[in-house]
């Protein structure tokens, strides 16, 4: 790993540590009467239950790199503090908490983020109850999407900042909405072409986690983001396709050791992903016949999925699904190289460099 892209990993990770301390406050505040506190139900133990599993799940936040994006997008056109980009950060960490806390009923997932997911963290309270459990869960993710919006109407910025910012964060959670139903329509039927699989990308997950932070980001600091928003668009999707690309060779091919999650989880629940579709076109008949008897299978061991890998690797699926990432990568670099001269030198440097970074992730 080179210099810079070592630097923009460092500056990622600062940005992680400083938000961390202040999402713990954040949560501390929701129950602080002196704090900005919810109007809590005088009664009953649910709501509380519903905001600690929130709170342990979303604080097990990995990279934070929509923290990241929101406070460089900020640095490319200010030198000094922004207010509003600790509230813009929350909102968009609660906004990808509300989507994790779904995709984990859509997809029974009983783990995230190396714990229990709040899903399954409500099946173990109530192993007979779990309509009920469901509920529960589907709620704490209702929570979270309005926490979202919440965090920002609140937050002091002048009216029409913040409400500018929370219509970015309504706008894109429809579309990862949308998104999920174009997620699940695309495991229906044939498989899917490439241009699908990008629609899915662009609505479920690049515009919540790229396309918004950089809007966020501006916005707080004062400039409209309208007139640049065809090349924030073209970065924001480039980028989300290599992370995908990226996420789906991790899936197969990752290291267990360093995979926050089991690996073959597209496989088990018959995701056509971006490394699926890929196989399934690689395979000679016999292999194919195989593949499409085992994906769906949720109860695929660790024999079934090894078996896979092998086939994947024969056909050399391992490094067209790591190139594919890597182009989409440079594309989104070449983006971020035109704002030199424009933008401050530092922040276009880390938005020129990260694409690679995040394309070669080990988790």
């Amino acid at each position: 790993m080179n210099d810079t892209i070592t630097a923009a990993r460092r500056r990622a990770a600062g940005h992680q540590r400083r938000f961390d301390d202040r999402f713990a406050a954040y949560f501390d505040s929701l129950t602080d009467p002196a704090g900005g506190a919810l109007e809590l139900p005088p009664r009953g133990q649910f709501p509380r239950d519903a905001l600690a599993l929130l709170r342990d799940m979303a604080m097990r936040g990995g990279k934070r790199l929509r923290v990241a994006l929101l406070h460089e997008a900020a640095a490319l056109v200010a030198d000094e503090p922004v207010p509003g980009l600790d509230e813009a950060a929350i909102s968009v960490e609660l906004l990808q908490a509300h989507g994790l806390i779904h995709d984990d009923i859509i997809d029974d997932s009983p783990m995230r983020r190396g714990g229990r997911s709040v899903y399954y963290a409500y099946r173990d309270r109530l192993p007979d109850q779990q309509d009920t459990a469901l509920a529960l869960a589907v709620l704490a993710g209702d929570l979270a999407a309005f926490l979202a919006q919440r965090v920002l109407l609140s937050s002091g910025l002048p009216p029409d900042r913040a409400a500018a910012m929370a219509a970015v964060q309504a706008d894109v959670g429809a579309a990862a909405v949308l998104g999920q139903f174009l997620d699940l329509e695309r495991d229906f039927g044939p498989v899917p072409d490439l241009d699908l699989l990008h629609a899915v990308t662009e609505f479920k997950s690049t515009r919540y986690s790229v396309l918004a932070p950089l809007r966020l980001g501006l916005l707080a600091a004062g400039v409209d983001p309208a007139p640049y928003d065809g090349e924030l668009r073209r970065y924001a999707s480039a980028l989300g396709i290599a992370n995908q690309l990226r996420d789906d060779w991790l899936d197969l091919f990752g290291d267990p050791g360093t995979v926050d999650k089991p690996l073959g989880a597209d496989i088990r629940s018959g995701r056509r992903s971006y490394a699926v579709r890929e196989l399934l076109a690689a395979a000679d008949p016999s292999e194919r016949s195989y593949l499409e008897a085992v994906l769906g299978d949720a109860e695929s061991g660790e024999d079934t999925i090894d078996r896979v890998r092998r086939i994947a690797r024969r056909h050399g699926v391992d490094r067209s699904v790591q190139a594919e990432a890597d182009r989409h990568a440079r594309k989104a670099a070449e983006v971020a190289a035109t704002w030199h001269g424009r933008w401050r030198a530092d922040a276009a440097t880390f938005f020129e460099h990260l694409p690679a970074w995040t394309a070669n992730r080990d988790h």
